[in-house]
Parts: structure tokens; C-alpha cells; sequence
């Protein structure tokens, strides 16, 4: 079967095989699922030029022929999920439109003396990761909780996503901070009310090389 899926049978063999599956529904089940594990196998490693060791082992697990069946698609199936992880983060790695970076330093306000942090924000196909890193501030929990912000010169606010401490948080932002450059943190409470306090602990402005 594992011969019949990638194509390397051998010509006299194809036509029986070919004539059992037709007759069987679960060896056409088996089939199709081998097939699809070493498309995408193939796939992750014509994507990108991965290094000689992880081809050899993608190659390696593809040629196998002695183990049963289910094995042989288990073993390809997980040569195939590393050739496409490697693929992500290559390509998080080389591209330039994915992996623009941008830093903001923030500053204490009076409702936080002594607080600080800074924030590096990575454009990704999802958005714009925001790593945040901030000291100074005490932990909020019970119902309380800090909240970074986006905002624009119109003073149109776009949430980032909420943390307890701030030390190594990872935050999301669905806008460019391009368009959206100032960066804050308040301090909320669970009250039902989704929009800002308006009792911010850290400001400050991404540098947007502009």
C-alpha cells in the first residue's frame, strides 16, 4: 500500500493492487489517507530549503517498506508535520513583510511611580505580536487586572489583551501600530464594562521610523 501511494511499485504489481483496493473500502480508506500524508510531506519540504539532516530523515520515513501500514503513515504523517513547522518558522525567519519589528519604551505615569517597560511589537500573518515587558508594577488579581492598549490620534482605543504582572506578557493587536502608535497600560476591573478606565500606569510611543 505504502508502495502504491507514493508510485514506487512496481508496474506489474500496480494493476492487482490497484483492482484489491477498488474491492475493499477500508484499504481505499487506508489509500487516500497515505496518499494525503505524503503529499504533505513532500509539500513542507519542496517549500523551503530545509537542512540535508531533515530532508534525509522526511526521505528516510517516506521509503519505508517492511513496517504494517498504519505505522508507515504514522512515521510520514509526523515527517510531515516537522517539514511544515520548519517551513513556519523559515519563513517567520527570512521574510521581511512578516518579521518587521517595531519598539516602543514606556513610561510611568503618576498613578505607577517608579514603573517602566518597553514592548517590541512583530508583524506575523495573524497580526501584530506585541511582547510586552514591564517592571514596577504591582500584581492585580481578585477581579483586577492590567490592559495594554492601541491608540490613534483621534484617540480611537483598540485593545491588546489583559495580564496580572508585567513581566515577558505576549499581547495581540489586530491594527497596524502604524496607524495606531501610542501604547498604553490601564488598570481594570471586571465590572462588565469593556472600555477603557482611563487609569493608565504606562505610556509611550512606537517607533515607527517615521
Amino acid at each position: 500500500m505504502a508502495a502504491l501511494a507514493d508510485g514506487s511499485v512496481s508496474p506489474e504489481r500496480r494493476a492487482a493492487l490497484e483492482a484489491r483496493v477498488a474491492t475493499s473500502p477500508e484499504l481505499a480508506d487506508l489509500l487516500a489517507e497515505q496518499e494525503r500524508a505524503i503529499t504533505l510531506a513532500r509539500s513542507a519540504a519542496a517549500e523551503v530549503e530545509a537542512p540535508a539532516a531533515l530532508r534525509a530523515r522526511i526521505e528516510a520515513q517516506r521509503q519505508v517498506r517492511s513496517a504494517p501500514v498504519r505505522r508507515r503513515v504514522a512515521l510520514i504523517g509526523a515527517a510531515a508535520a516537522s517539514g511544515l513547522a520548519f517551513a513556519v518558522a523559515w519563513t517567520v525567519l527570512t521574510t521581511g513583510t512578516s518579521g518587521e519589528r517595531l519598539h516602543a519604551a514606556l513610561a510611568a505615569t503618576s498613578r505607577a511611580p517608579g514603573a517602566g517597560g518597553e514592548a517590541t511589537l512583530t508583524k506575523t500573518s495573524s497580526g501584530w505580536r506585541v511582547e510586552l515587558d514591564a517592571t514596577g508594577l504591582p500584581r492585580l488579581e481578585a477581579g483586577r487586572f492590567y490592559e495594554a492598549w492601541l491608540r490613534n490620534s483621534a484617540g480611537v482605543l483598540v485593545p491588546l489583551g489583559t495580564f496580572n504582572e508585567g513581566r515577558n506578557v505576549t499581547l495581540w493587536a489586530g491594527v497596524s501600530p502604524k496607524e495606531f502608535p501610542m501604547l498604553t497600560v490601564t488598570r481594570e476591573h471586571a465590572d462588565g464594562d469593556q472600555t477603557s478606565s482611563g487609569e493608565k500606569v504606562l505610556v509611550g510611543a512606537v517607533d515607527t521610523g517615521g
